[in-house]
């Protein structure tokens, strides 16, 4: 009998007793996946163009975007509508080595050549794992 005296005093103890005070987890730091976001805007001063001289443009424009893009320099982009501010005329996201090698890419382009665009580049920082972009090709390893 005295056993399980013993035992149930040595549960009651357990139970009631508290847990040792332990540090909380340390939360892991933020990862963040680089882009460089490209802005396009028209140009201050557009040249004015004929307008079969103006489809060209585009074509060569639009082709050079496809480049970018066919080598994963780009991961997407598109033209904007239904904006205040009529200046800005499209967006990229770039995934390049750094600020530097996006800004010389765009500014590639025929049309931001001709000054019928001009581009501001920015760096954005996303939480790694939030941005996917399934149709864009793996970037190809320039040497």
């Amino acid at each position: 009998m005295t056993w399980i005296f013993a035992f149930a005093s040595l549960l009651s103890a357990l139970l009631t007793s508290q847990p040792p005070a332990t540090q909380p987890a340390a939360q892991p730091a933020i990862q963040f996946e680089k882009y460089q976001l490209v802005i396009l805007r028209a140009g201050e001063n557009p040249p004015q163009l004929a307008p079969e001289q103006a489809a060209e443009l585009q074509k060569q424009h639009l082709a050079h975007m496809t480049g970018l893009a066919q080598r994963g320099k780009i991961l997407v982009a598109g033209p904007f509508s239904d904006q205040p501010d009529k200046s800005m005329r499209g967006m990229c996201i770039y995934r390049c080595a750094s600020i530097d090698e996006a800004r010389q890419l765009a500014e590639g382009d025929p049309a931001v050549k001709a000054g019928r665009l001009k581009v501001e580049v920015l760096t954005w920082n996303v939480e790694k794992g939030y941005m996917t972009f399934p149709k864009a090709p793996p970037p190809i390893t320039e040497k």
